[in-house]
């Protein structure tokens, strides 16, 4: 899936957040989206869905954290609470997709996430056939809709800029791996 995609999911998190406590809403968004997106720096750090993808950990931490945001919510546990539930719900929807290629309408991969407690790959299920995918732009858009009407400001110009920028990206993005020359 694309990232703005992920950050539209994680954005989604923070939604009854903002709605129950206005005063947290710039923490929880703000670590939902570093959430939704800091997965993905792998595809610079290492190897992609496996270096930062940490489906089991993340979640487990975001409900641990989450916990404690309940009882004691300040922004700073907020804000951490909804950047380790992004990242695992992120980490988590990348099985949903294709896999980890650069071509991956051809299917030529098994590796959708790496599963680090089991030391394996998960395959893909190609609910969403590909990143960049009119599927993938539909989610992107349907996710992002709460956030556009309970966010106001530059919360909500960013996630009209996301849906922006993922429906140019899904209209190129056949065309990326000729462009990088692959």
């Amino acid at each position: 899936m694309m990232v703005t995609t992920h950050a539209a999911a994680g954005l989604l998190l923070a939604v009854p957040v903002a709605s129950a406590a206005p005063h947290l809403a710039v923490p929880a968004a703000t670590g939902a989206v570093l959430g939704g997106v800091v997965p993905d720096l792998d595809l610079l750090a290492g190897v992609h869905r496996k270096s930062l993808h940490f489906p089991v950990y993340y979640s487990v931490l975001g409900l641990l954290v989450g916990v404690a945001a309940a009882v004691s919510p300040s922004p700073v546990v907020v804000a951490a609470a909804l950047f380790f539930l992004a990242a695992g719900l992120h980490s988590v929807s990348d099985w949903f997709g294709a896999g980890e290629e650069l071509r991956p309408w051809e299917r030529t991969s098994d590796r959708a996430v790496y599963l680090h407690p089991r030391r394996r790959w998960l395959r893909p299920k190609y609910v969403v056939r590909y990143d960049g995918a009119p599927e993938d732009l539909l989610l992107t858009v349907g996710l992002a809709l709460p956030a556009a009407v309970t966010f106001d400001g530059w919360l909500r110009a960013l996630v009209v800029a996301g849906v922006a920028l993922a429906a140019v990206y899904t209209l190129f993005r056949k065309r990326v791996p000729e462009w990088l020359g692959v």
